[in-house]
């Protein structure tokens, strides 16, 4: 086997992942491998097993990575959930890893290039696995956790059990993971299945962890898990998230922290009041509604109406009055009536969310939504997916219109040119949220500056810089 070892790291899906293929990059480089998109000897695809589009888009790339001729290894949700079925479908991968095989990454491409088999896992419910608390890992000797000791530069120090990160981006906004893993037992949800239960992060790593990539540049961190209001259950406070924010907003180079992914049900009084109120927290709320029928949710095993989160909402904009607000919404769930399906067009069109996602419900294996009653014929589905869209593009172009004449502090992030700058403002969460475009002078990315609002553009504002007083 030749000295020269590069792979090349592709990565589907959540920002979650996208954490994930840090550390793989970091414990590859700690292995002796090279990292970067030249002529690679192995293409890792961190694949997305979310829901039918993600798995296609992830099969497609996997196929594609294979056409340029370098070893294909399938990485990631989607592989850790069909295992040897995903190798079996899929000769062209080399190889179809675990996540208990990312200790250990450098070694598994090792045996790759050199043409050794690897025996593909055989999908199981993580869940069922007793995962070890983070004291227990904390105590664990320095010495059992690969990787560990020496790092090449710019690499992440070992911290416990989160191993190493290489940031593969230089932009000034950065994810921190909260935690892994998922307790909620919604019905039509398999993330929990294959990523196991709910384990945090000590907050002594999160705050390291901030440090480090700080000194890298990142200037907003985007706190990430599949629920960040669960943070610290795990280890028995239940305010654990209220007590990390102003840790993480004090550290000396981070200017902005935005928490995703909360569960409305578990939104309490006090960590609300600590998102909308503290200074660096963006006053953004990541707010996972799913549905706004009572009865539907219900039936998603999960909890509220409209009523409810209205009164939420009344919460949140009462304490920050210009807080940025989305959520994402499942049409044609099984059994859902006409009557239902209004109830949510209803709700959103009195909610005022900056953002709406809007999905059609499909079967995913495994889970319980899948042996409901009730089903929807697709074209049902397609329809409400179709009037649903466009009502929230109506939506929330107006919201985006209502803060015409606003002033909002944003981070920039790309220089257009030609004196424009596209960054985003705190109401406004990486990729997903719309943007700011900045008209200005000599602004440098990861600078935040004060702005005026004076046009949007759908889901997108154009503002110039506020004139010194």
């Amino acid at each position: 086997m030749s000295s020269r070892r590069t792979a090349s790291l592709i990565t589907l899906g959540c920002a979650r992942n996208e954490v994930d293929s840090e550390e793989l990059a970091a414990r590859l480089e700690a292995a002796g491998w090279q990292v970067g998109d030249d002529d690679p000897d192995v293409i890792v695809v961190n694949t997305c097993g979310f829901i039918d589009s993600a798995k296609k888009d992830s099969i497609d790339t996997l196929l594609a990575a294979a056409d340029s001729g370098a070893k294909v290894v399938a990485a990631g949700c989607m592989a850790e959930r069909y295992g040897d079925q995903l190798a079996d479908a899929l000769p062209e991968a080399a190889a179809v890893i675990s996540f208990d095989d990312y200790t250990q990454i450098g070694t598994r491409l090792d045996d790759v290039l050199e043409g050794k088999p690897l025996v593909p896992h055989s999908p199981r419910d993580r869940r069922t696995l007793l995962p070890i608390s983070p004291v227990e890992r904390a105590a664990a000797p320095k010495a059992n956790i690969p990787g560990h000791g020496e790092l090449p530069d710019g690499l992440a120090p070992a911290s416990g059990p989160r191993p190493l990160r290489k940031r593969l981006g230089d932009g000034p906004v950065a994810s921190l993971k909260l935690a892994s893993g998922c307790d909620r037992r919604c019905t039509f949800c398999a993330i929990p299945a294959f990523r196991g239960a709910y384990v945090s992060r000590s907050p002594e790593e999160l705050v390291s962890e901030a440090a480090w990539l700080a000194g890298q540049g990142v200037k907003e961190l985007v706190l990430v898990s599949e629920n960040s209001t669960s943070y610290g259950k795990d280890l028995g406070d239940l305010r654990a998230l209220e007590k990390l924010l102003p840790s993480l907003a004090a550290t000396e180079g981070i200017e902005r922290v935005r928490v995703s992914y909360l569960q409305p049900a578990e939104l309490r009084p006090g960590l609300l009041e600590m998102i909308a109120s503290t200074e660096s927290v963006a006053p953004y709320f990541d707010l996972s509604f799913q549905h706004a029928s009572g009865s539907v949710l219900r039936r998603m095993r999960r909890f509220g109406d409209p009523r409810r989160f209205l009164d939420l909402l009344e919460s949140v904009r009462a304490t920050a009055p210009e807080a940025g607000v989305r959520s994402n919404f499942i049409v044609g769930f099984p059994g859902e009536t006409e009557e239902e399906f209004a109830e949510l067009t209803a709700f959103l069109q009195e909610a005022r969310l900056d953002v709406i996602g809007v999905f059609g419900y499909s079967d995913e294996d495994g889970t319980e939504a899948a042996s409901l009653p009730g089903k929807l014929d697709q074209e049902t589905v397609d329809a409400r997916v179709a009037a649903l869209t466009e009502l929230a593009e109506e939506l929330m172009a107006q919201r985006a219109e209502e803060r015409i004449g606003t002033e909002v502090d944003v981070l920039i992030e790309e220089d257009l040119g030609d004196g424009g700058y596209e960054g985003r403002a705190a109401h406004q969460g990486p990729e997903v949220d719309g943007s700011v475009t900045v008209q200005g002078i000599g602004l440098v990315p990861g600078q935040i500056v004060r702005a005026v609002v004076v046009d949007s553009e759908g889901v997108d504002l154009i503002a110039r810089i506020k004139a010194a007083s």
